[in-house]
């Protein structure tokens, strides 16, 4: 690697030669202000924010995008940038809604963070009476632009990461504003509600759907028996929501912590995940010997298998017929542990906890009531909404105790606690096949060639002879490109896909670092890692097909993976959607 000399306030330090201003000050331990930058995916030195004095440059430069040179000398906090970056500031809060004491990001605000590291206390040029701009026709999330900063960073994530492309500015000048084409409202475009544009937005410009009063209503209804259930992703982010370190597991806290919120029962999605790998382990075996509709594509990504629908319907018989392990527990809740304990399924509230805001539209797809009128899921929250309930009940987080899962729904292994990271149920999945078809008990259970955060993934194994090809795939983006590359004739077995990046580990409904975090930590890395690390260090079983729990559930429940009970609630149809409902479809 080539490398250069730079001054950054009198110090010298050596950085990459291809590296900016801001790279090089964060190397020199100088965090300079940033609001639309986001590493690799919005570089556009729009906001201002970042601008520094570099000797010899007649004007000042943005540090986002302004290359280093060798012998460069830099100035990050002279009288001339402070004013410039203030008076930059100013002029963006002149047209932001100030309702900061009531905002859902109010003290994890990029634009208050920098109004109070700037003394920013008084407004030269603010509109007092500027009035809400909420657009709020999507179930999963809601737009208010009088809080947008047009710093564009959904805008470049919803087309870079995620090739959905959704959202954009409109208009010119004074009027210019985040829209879709045509002026439409978001719940007419062709979104995948996978939330992406929340976790990148600044401030309270995005936000989930919040459907915590409908939780809270439940919970105060005695005629309600209410249970939560909780996905893999959620016990290593919560934490962050508390101040603790990205990565942190804290499953007992959250269990505890759910408990005292006043559920009944609080279950594990883990234990949802076991029955999908021997559902759809049973599901490739039998594509594999048939032939047909291969390759098999995963359907635990709600995102995934709405932008499916919508930009691949062609792929759609190659979907796995299986639900999500979200709606496979709520299925199964409602069809045997209701009437285990002799509560109606119509008065067993299920609650979901979630890394994911598209959860909230999969409970509302066809085919997920397994109870004939009875939904599988009745309501999804975030793990960002899950912290604002322990926060509003008052509960001191880091202080509770360690508790575990009710057993009913609580015994999982550690194939299932990998799910919510990329290859993760790849991985469970061939825990189980290979030693199904092969007959055979794995020397190691790690498959570590699909582990890792790369976009695309690949890796071919032999079973029994005959060799079979996998990918895995995160981010829809990626996603397109290996779809086309299947579509071209290129032949593979299995996919397994997430809508994310990382997987669910970075969903849309996790906790929000800042953008000077994302850009110069991975988050898919240190979340994911320490779902690796809780699978084996909590989990004393690690295939899905050895969980006593899995067993007891198939024989006393189910019958077999595949059979008639199987497919009757724990299996799905999808079908072809129009990509802009109101406009004609392209195919």
């Amino acid at each position: 690697m080539n490398t250069v000399k730079v001054k950054i306030n009198g110090m010298e330090i050596e950085c990459a030669s291809n590296a900016t201003v801001l790279e090089a000050a964060k190397i020199a331990g100088i965090e300079i202000p940033t609001l639309c930058y986001l590493k690799e995916i919005n570089a556009i030195g729009a906001c201002r924010i970042c601008m520094v004095e570099v000797k010899g440059a007649r004007t000042l430069v943005t540090a986002c995008v302004y290359p280093v040179t060798d012998g460069m000398e830099v100035f990050t906090n002279t009288p001339k940038v402070r004013e410039a970056r203030r008076m930059t500031l100013e002029l963006i809060l002149s047209n932001h809604r100030k309702d900061c004491l009531t905002c859902v990001r109010n003290l994890n605000c990029e634009l208050q963070k920098l109004a109070i590291d700037f003394g920013v206390d008084g407004l030269r040029f603010a509109d007092d009476n500027l009035q809400a701009a909420v657009e709020s026709s999507s179930v999963c999330l809601t737009r208010d632009n009088s809080k947008c900063v047009l710093c564009r960073r959904c805008t470049a994530v919803c087309k870079q990461n995620q090739d959905v492309a959704v959202i954009g500015p409109n208009n010119r000048g004074f009027a210019t504003h985040i829209g879709s084409p045509f002026e439409r409202d978001l719940g007419e475009m062709a979104c995948v509600g996978c939330g992406q544009c929340i976790v990148s937005c600044p401030t309270g410009a995005l936000t989930e759907r919040d459907d915590t009063a409908t939780v809270y209503e439940a919970l105060a209804d005695e005629t309600k028996h209410v249970v939560a259930i909780v996905a893999p992703a959620v016990r290593i982010a919560l934490g962050e929501c508390f101040g603790m370190p990205i990565g942190t597991n804290v499953e007992g806290k959250m269990v505890a912590a759910l408990r005292r919120l006043g559920f009944n029962e609080v279950f594990d999605v883990l234990v949802g995940a076991d029955i999908t790998v021997m559902e759809e382990g049973a599901e490739l075996i039998g594509r594999l010997q048939s032939g047909e509709n291969l390759p098999i594509i995963t359907s635990c990504s709600p995102g995934w298998v709405s932008y499916c629908e919508q930009y691949y319907p062609e792929f759609l018989p190659n979907l796995s017929t299986c639900k999500s392990p979200q709606q496979m527990t709520g299925a199964l809740l409602k069809v045997y542990y209701a009437k285990k304990i002799g509560v109606d399924p119509k008065n067993l509230v299920v609650v979901s906890v979630m890394p994911c805001t598209a959860k909230k539209e999969e409970i509302r797809r066809d085919h997920q009531q397994a109870v004939p009128g009875v939904n599988d899921v009745d309501v999804v929250i975030t793990t960002r909404e899950l912290g604002r309930m322990i926060s509003n009940a008052g509960l001191l987080f880091q202080s509770l105790p360690d508790e575990d899962f009710d057993p009913a729904f609580g015994i999982s292994t550690g194939a299932g606690y990998i799910f919510g990271t990329s290859g993760g149920v790849m991985e469970a999945a061939l825990r189980t096949v290979v030693e199904k078809v092969t007959g055979k008990p794995l020397e190691k259970v790690e498959f570590h060639e699909l582990r890792g955060t790369q976009g695309i993934k690949e890796a071919e194994y032999v079973l029994d002879g005959t060799t079979v090809k996998v990918a895995v795939v995160s981010g829809l983006k990626n996603t397109a490109a290996l779809l086309e590359r299947v579509k071209a004739g290129e032949q593979f077995h299995a996919i397994e896909v997430m809508g994310c990046p990382g997987g669910c580990v970075t969903g849309g409904g996790q906790p929000i670092q800042s953008g000077f975090t994302t850009n110069f930590n991975d988050l898919r890395a240190m979340r994911g890692s320490a779902l690796h690390k809780g699978a084996v260090e909590t989990r004393p079983v690690q295939k899905s097909h050895e969980s006593p729990l899995v067993l007891e559930i198939y024989k006393d429940v189910i019958g077999e993976p595949g059979g008639e009970n199987a497919h009757h609630w724990l299996h799905t149809e999808y079908k072809q959607r129009p990509k802009y409902p109101g406009f004609v479809s392209e195919k």
